[in-house]
């Protein structure tokens, strides 16, 4: 075993003048003793290695082992001798940067050609040096190749890197997992109770169940799906944590399960023993068929195929409409290219890549290196499963100490797309509320079941499993407020309007009011009440269609609003940072965050209402008018006790009929695909002209 000093270049041979045209054979074998860098004191380790400052290969992920073995073995065509392989060793974090664990420094100059060598690198930590960060055991061949064999090596090179980055990203199927209860737990807290959330983990995908107080048999009802990367299925992993504030939460427990033993498209109900630990989990799980995902150049693409199209909109024509119902449709987003972003690097330049993500789905673009107009050229395929998510596509700067860079943003409501059209998006912040530098060029087709989706928007809204996590905020505080006083002073200037009707102040009004009254309460039936709404629905309508109310004027105030509090709550974090105080002070801390998350709330549903009207998204402003009519006809010809009964009995016999229902609300699912004023700023496009503020 031949050993390599990263701090300096082995003397067993002479630098060459002349380095010529090399191809460099490598076989990363193993790892020895690497660093623990999760909490149960293992890792996930992979390998990157960079030449010229440009990644050239990365390895697969091995999951939670410090002596990893790949046996993976890759080809580099080398042009100079003299620039050292740069390789860098990661633990994956799926949702989060991942962590450091040491880098080391292969010297071309120093290797003897045209001989097998076995190579020992020491990893170390350039901020710790002393730090023992374990090894890397390669096997190398350096070879002088012919100048003609050089392009077909590179071109199969890359061809290979390519499929490699694809088939590390595409998933081969979904499991769908209802987690339902917990049973018989044991108790963490000294009240003899728990406050108990479940950890799921299936290769690199991860999911965090809410927490439930003071329980020891909770009742969770939730649902999510995973992605399968692994041909067998993989092992689910599972996890039971007791949660406690201000300090580590306590391990309650955990399971296995082995995918490979499960049919596909068909749900089990699994009751799972906790191992270390006491109690049962209750789940249903389903295993579902692979989903129509991929990637692939611009030259060869799924919708631009007449036979595919044709199959496409076949799949999702109304006659199908009762077919798989939660497969609403397909998106195809076609990343072109960016121009003028943002230069992240000290040499004025960006290593700019493109991420898609449609709530929990996400795939990446290959990078471009050193470049402010980088041309990307390929076109993704996702699975549509709720026609009212919105289509994120950020861009980050690529860089080969750090996590990467953010360089902008856009996300676009999935019912805003025009199909087959071209345009040219500015880049916003993180927050989406203003500018940053540089434009996005994208092409995007969406096909869906019109029926299907109407009647997905009755069920609870998929959960995006990656969210940042609550932090308190002054600005975030106080905007909350408003929002809520806002809407407050609405009910209130409406009560006032109401009064001043009754205390005379305009004789005109007061007059039709009373004749409006006399003449209501006179001839009211329960089917206007549906009915009113739908006539204010329409009235609304005609106002914006005759241009006499806009959706605008009420946004901007919201809007310059967003600004200043992006602006402020910079400013808070800096401070914080400084003062420390929130670390001390845990329970306060989520108090206001409760406070803050229900203002905000409540204040989103409000404003959801308001929008519905104002016919913020047409889609859901048409589909209330069609549930509004069907109100109206029922209630007009049957009579109110017959509905009463039949809701009754609906609602006493659901937990009989189905025990492990989820519950839902179909009034609350629809408002909460409807945008609040918030979410309208966010989603709202920019105008190519505008330039980022100063602060950016």
């Amino acid at each position: 075993m031949k050993d390599i000093n990263t701090n300096g270049h082995d003397n067993a041979q002479p630098a060459l003048p002349n380095p010529g045209m090399y191809k460099l054979d490598i076989l990363l074998r193993r790892g020895h003793n690497l660093a623990a860098r999760d909490r149960g004191g293992t890792s996930d380790p992979y390998v990157k290695f960079k030449m010229c400052k440009k990644e050239v290969y990365r390895s697969k992920v091995i999951l939670k082992n410090l002596n990893p073995v790949w046996d993976e073995r890759f080809c580099l065509p080398v042009d100079n001798l003299h620039e050292p392989l740069y390789i860098k060793v990661f633990d994956y974090d799926f949702g989060r940067q991942d962590d450091f664990m040491g880098l080391a420094y292969l010297y071309l100059d120093a290797l003897d050609h045209r001989r097998l060598l076995d190579v020992r690198l020491e990893l170390q930590d350039p901020q710790c040096p002393k730090q023992d960060l374990g090894s890397l055991e390669l096997a190398v061949t350096l070879t002088p190749k012919d100048e003609g064999v050089d392009r077909e090596v590179q071109q199969q090179q890359s061809q290979r890197l390519s499929e490699v980055h694809k088939k590390s990203q595409l998933w081969r199927s979904t499991v769908s997992i209802s987690l339902i209860e917990g049973r018989n737990l044991i108790p963490m807290d000294q009240n003899g109770l728990s406050d108990p959330y479940v950890k799921f983990k299936l290769g690199n995908e991860k999911y965090k169940s809410k927490t439930m107080s003071k329980t020891l048999s909770p009742q969770w009802r939730e649902q999510f799906d995973l992605h399968v990367f692994d041909e067998d299925g993989g092992i689910l992993e599972i996890s039971v944590w007791d949660k406690d504030t201000g300090k580590r939460d306590d391990f309650m427990g955990r399971c296995t399960l082995d995918m490979s033993t499960l049919i596909r498209d068909q749900t089990h109900k699994l009751e799972l023993e906790l191992e270390d630990g006491k109690g049962q989990l209750l789940l249903l799980v389903t295993l579902m068929s692979s989903a129509l995902v991929s990637i692939s150049d611009l030259s060869v693409n799924l919708l631009d195929d007449p036979h595919e199209r044709r199959q496409i909109l076949k799949r999702y024509r109304l006659l199908k409409t009762f077919c798989n119902l939660s497969d609403i449709g397909v998106v195809q987003v076609k990343i072109l290219r960016a121009e003028g972003l943002m230069a992240a690097d000290v040499t004025g330049k960006s290593d700019p890549f493109c991420v898609v993500e449609l709530c929990n789905d996400r795939l990446q673009t290959h990078t471009v290196y050193k470049n402010l107009n980088p041309e990307w050229n390929k076109v993704f395929t996702l699975n549509v499963k709720d026609i009212h998510s919105v289509l994120e596509v950020s861009v980050y700067d690529e860089d080969r100490d750090r996590s990467a860079d953010f360089l902008g943003k856009v996300a676009i409501p999935l019912l805003t797309i025009h199909n087959g059209e071209q345009k040219a998006y500015v880049l916003k912040n993180k927050e989406l509320t203003g500018p940053t530098k540089g434009v996005i060029f994208l092409e995007a087709d969406v096909i869906f079941n019109t029926v299907k989706a109407s009647l997905r928007t009755f069920v609870p809204a998929e959960q995006k499993y990656i969210k940042e996590e609550s932090k308190v905020s002054k600005q975030l505080l106080l905007r909350n407020f408003n929002r809520v006083k806002r809407c407050i002073m609405y009910l209130i200037n409406l009560g006032s309007y109401i009064n001043s009707c009754f205390k005379w102040e305009s004789p005109r009004r007061s007059i039709c009011a009373f004749l409006v009254f006399v003449l209501g309460v006179w001839n009211v039936e329960l089917y206007m009440v549906p009915l009113s709404l739908l006539v204010f629905l329409v009235w609304k309508y005609c106002l914006l269609a005759c241009g006499k109310e806009t959706q605008e004027g009420s946004m901007q105030a919201l809007e310059d609003l967003l600004e200043k509090d992006d602006e402020e709550s910079e400013k808070d974090e800096k401070d914080s940072d400084k003062k420390g105080l929130m670390d001390k002070l845990h329970a306060i801390q989520d108090v206001c965050i409760s406070v803050q998350t229900v203002l905000g709330e409540v204040a989103s549903y409000g404003e959801r209402i308001k929008n519905t009207f104002n016919w913020t998204v047409p889609f859901l402003s048409w589909l209330a008018i069609a549930v509004l009519c069907i109100a109206s006809l029922l209630v007009y010809f049957i009579p109110l006790r017959y509905i009463v009964l039949v809701w009754g009995i609906n609602k006493f016999t659901k937990k009989l009929r189905n025990p492990y229902l989820l519950d839902n609300n179909e009034l609350m699912d629809f408002l909460s695909r409807v945008p609040s004023d918030v979410q309208v700023v966010q989603y709202k496009e920019l105008e190519p002209g505008q330039s980022p503020s100063k602060r950016r």
